[in-house]
This record gives C-alpha cells, sequence and structure tokens, in this order.
C-alpha cells in the first residue's frame, strides 16, 4: 500500500503556457534563478512520467518543478491536457497549479513586428489572424486555469518582478550581502555596488602607536570614532544601506556588495566595514565581512603624503 505524503511535503508543479510570445521564457528564467527546476517546450503527453508514481517518498526532497508548454507542442490538445491536469490534482504528493499568459492581440503584434518573427500559427498570414486562431484554440485552457497573468502592460522588468511576488518563497528571497573593506592605493575592487569613501576620516597611520594595529583593534575604533564627523556620517551611511536593501531585494536583486575604502585598506575601512556588517546583523541580515588589505603591509609610501 502506497503511503500518502504529508501536505507541506507535496512537491510543487508549476503548469506554464499561454499565448506566443506572451512571456513564458521570462516566467520561467525568473523561476529557474529562484530556485525552480523548469523545462520548457515539454511533450504534455508525457507529463505523467515526469512527475513520476504517486506517493513517493523522495517528494519533500524535491525541488519545486516548473514545466513550459505552448501551442507548438506535438500533439496539443487543450482538452486532454486538463484531464491529464485533473488527475494530477487529485494526487496527495502533488500541489499542481497552472498559470496561464494571456497578452492583447495588438501588444503581440506589435511585438512581432518588432522581433521579425512569424506566428507558429499564420505562416503565409499576418500575425494577426495567427493570434486569433491561437486565442481560441487555447481558451479552455485559459478558463481552467489557476492563475492567470495578463502581460499586455508589462515590461520585461515588471513581469520578472510579478512572478518573484507570486512564487519566491521567504528562502528564495534571501538577499547575499557582502560588505568589504579596500584600499584606494591598492585598486578599486573589481565588483561592488555602492562604495563608499571614507578617507574624509582621521587616519590612524599617523599615530605611531597605532599605525601597527587594525581596525579590528579598539584602539583603532576609539581613534576613527573620535573624529567629529564619523557620528553623523555613519548614521546616514548605515540609513541609506537599511532604506537600499529592501529595495535591492524586491527588484529581484541576488547579491549586493557594499564596499569602504580608505588609503591603505588597514584602518578606517576595516573599522567602519566592521560595524556596519554588525548594524546589518541587527537588521536580519546575514552579511559576509571581507577585508581585502588587512594583511597589506603598512607603508607611508601607500599611505602617502596626504591622511
Amino acid at each position: 500500500m502506497t503511503a500518502e505524503a504529508a501536505p507541506d511535503s507535496r512537491q510543487r508543479v508549476l503548469l506554464v503556457t499561454g499565448l506566443l510570445g506572451a512571456g513564458k521564457t521570462t516566467v520561467l528564467k525568473v523561476l529557474e534563478d529562484l530556485g525552480w527546476e523548469t523545462i520548457d517546450n515539454f511533450p504534455m503527453r508525457l507529463l505523467g512520467q515526469l512527475v513520476g508514481p504517486s506517493g513517493r517518498k523522495s517528494a519533500e526532497a524535491r525541488p519545486p518543478l516548473a514545466i513550459g508548454f505552448d501551442s507548438r507542442t506535438r500533439g496539443f490538445d487543450p482538452n486532454r491536457i486538463i484531464e491529464q491536469v485533473k488527475t494530477l490534482s487529485d494526487r496527495t504528493d502533488l500541489e499542481v497549479t497552472t498559470l496561464f499568459l494571456d497578452c492583447s492581440g495588438q501588444e503581440l503584434e506589435r511585438r512581432y513586428n518588432e522581433t521579425r518573427r512569424r506566428h507558429p500559427l499564420a505562416s503565409d498570414l499576418p500575425a494577426s489572424a495567427g493570434i486569433a486562431a491561437e486565442r481560441e484554440l487555447l481558451e479552455p485552457l485559459r478558463r481552467w486555469a489557476d492563475i492567470v497573468i495578463v502581460t499586455t502592460p508589462f515590461t520585461s522588468n515588471q513581469l520578472q518582478q510579478v512572478v518573484r511576488e507570486r512564487f519566491a518563497t521567504l528562502a528564495d528571497q534571501q538577499l547575499t550581502v557582502t560588505v568589504s573593506s579596500f584600499g584606494f592605493s591598492r585598486g578599486m575592487p573589481p565588483v561592488a555596488d555602492l562604495v563608499f569613501d571614507m578617507r574624509f576620516l582621521d587616519n590612524p597611520h599617523w599615530d605611531p602607536a597605532l599605525r601597527p594595529l587594525t581596525g579590528r583593534d579598539a584602539a583603532v575604533g576609539d581613534y576613527v570614532s573620535r573624529d567629529p564627523a564619523f557620528a553623523e556620517a555613519f548614521a546616514r551611511i548605515r540609513d541609506l544601506i537599511l532604506l537600499l536593501l529592501p529595495r535591492y531585494q524586491a527588484q529581484g536583486k541576488a547579491y549586493v556588495h557594499v564596499a569602504f575604502g580608505c588609503t591603505g585598506g588597514r584602518h578606517r575601512s576595516v573599522f567602519v566595514a566592521e560595524q556596519m556588517a554588525q548594524v546589518l546583523r541587527d537588521a536580519g541580515f546575514s552579511p559576509t565581512l571581507l577585508h581585502r588589505n588587512l594583511g597589506s603591509r603598512a607603508a607611508d609610501l601607500v599611505e602617502g603624503g596626504a591622511a
């Protein structure tokens, strides 16, 4: 006897279909970025074989699955597909959802003209004829679908955001934040989203007792903190970063690198990066902290003649 899967162990299966040109490829790409397994142009007659037999004990270990198909699929029959989906929806180990992407005929015509592609259902006719024939063919699927997204007013980026909002779990939406320090005299970091120049702060390098130390040492931190500009500047940078990170996350950005620079990359930038990483931890983020030049040799030639 096959054991039934617990509701929270069901594998998510999303069937993505709709009018050609309405955005299926974009949707599948976003889902892939969110950690879904994605298959496009799948022969729907093989759907049962793809998801496997009912009651698989390993269902909870499998990532969600998104399957794209459209009117170009060999043997495409909307009513037969609906019957297949009904059968799968009765299974206790699967959570099956159908997403239909719709779009106005006028907008689809514009997209076909823009790409100079022929509509597959209108090889020798205007694109409008193919769009009308396809819309009639797909009507049963549109009526059946659990979710219908009309992409007419959306840019590609807007459609991506809609998909993230609907299908990303909390775990999917976690933002990977890196906080780093570096020395301008040794070159800018090659990839950074936000760069803050801390060379306006008093430089501990010119204190002989502090020169061998780094921004991780309390004495250096006290020295930098006593600069009259430090508290206000740090507060403003902190508030800006805390404002921007959720906005980046909402736009689907997966990685954000915040870099702090000073002359040699051993004192001011290290201290500020350490402090900012703690602020982000307190705010619920899990930043990776990197100090690019912490092990670099402290030298007057590197620091130069200016603070």
